[in-house]
């Protein structure tokens, strides 16, 4: 799937002029703090990207993609530099977090939000294709979780937030190497949790689970089947796509103090997906 004409991508999906006061920046909630953000150059990574910069985070935009990346870290500003980051490459993880450490004194933060979606079902899907999914997003989720345990239980502690999906509670008929990763990042982040509370380490992991999101990725995906936005957003109850800037807004608050008591749970925002909220009598 090519992703690259997107480079200009603008969502037009939110039927809104401005967006809701829930996503307007908090200023000055992250002061002082610093964080990674894998796929920092596109879609819910850049969002996040921008989102922590406005609250006064640091932040090291991690992407695969020099170019995007490093555009995403220029936008920013003084408060951002870019590192080339392949998550699925375990010794590349040390490179990050060094780079957080030494650009910016610390590490506070960490948003896993690298990811692919390949579309196969269970009768189709290659050995190349399940590995090539799994090590992107569950090996990535899991080295990014590792390598900031490492850095943070020595420092004051910090905040994983680890990007899951609403295909992490349900199936999908043709995303079938993805829905398995995205349980599989939900279970982990337990894990990271409870490994961390019975530690003592002050770290907290929590996932986020969206529904269909107004990113180049998904664009891609619509373009390539034909598709329109309706047919995935009918069973919701919000009928319309998310943006980047509402899922950024979501993990702006999970990697602040305001949920301090948070961790090891799921926070679902998919418009009313799960709740079978779009569909009924009427």
């Amino acid at each position: 799937m090519d992703t690259d004409k997107y480079d200009d991508y603008q969502p037009a999906n939110l039927p809104m002029t401005a967006l809701p006061p829930s996503c307007t920046a908090v200023p000055g909630r992250l002061s002082g703090r610093v964080g990674i953000v894998t796929g920092g150059g596109s879609g819910i990574g850049r969002a996040t990207c921008a989102r922590l910069a406005a609250e006064g985070a640091r932040v090291v935009v991690a992407d695969i993609d020099s170019a995007k990346g490093e555009k995403v870290a220029q936008e920013i500003g003084n408060n951002a530099v870019f590192v080339q980051l392949d998550v699925s490459q375990h010794h590349n993880w040390q490179a990050a977090t060094h780079t957080a450490v030494a650009a910016f004194g610390s590490l506070d933060i960490l948003v896993n939000c690298a990811a692919i979606a390949r579309e196969n079902t269970i009768e189709n899907t290659t050995l190349d294709a399940w590995r090539e999914t799994l090590a992107i997003n569950v090996d990535g989720t899991f080295f990014g979780c590792q390598a900031a345990v490492a850095v943070m239980k020595n420092q004051r502690g910090g905040a994983i937030v680890n990007l899951s999906s609403t295909a992490g509670y349900q199936g999908a008929p043709d995303l079938f190497a993805y829905v398995a990763s995205k349980g599989a990042v939900r279970a982990l982040t337990k894990e990271v949790a409870a490994y961390c509370g019975a530690r003592g380490y002050p770290i907290r992991c929590n996932s986020v689970h969206p529904a269909v999101v107004d990113t180049p990725m998904v664009s891609a995906i619509f373009e390539a089947n034909g598709q329109s936005p309706s047919q995935w957003t009918q069973a919701q109850a919000i009928k319309r796509m998310a943006s980047a800037d509402e899922i950024a807004a979501m993990i702006a608050f999970l990697v602040s103090e305001e949920s301090s008591f948070a961790t090891g749970a799921d926070f679902v925002i998919d418009g009313g997906l799960l709740s079978g909220g779009g569909v009924g009598w009427e």
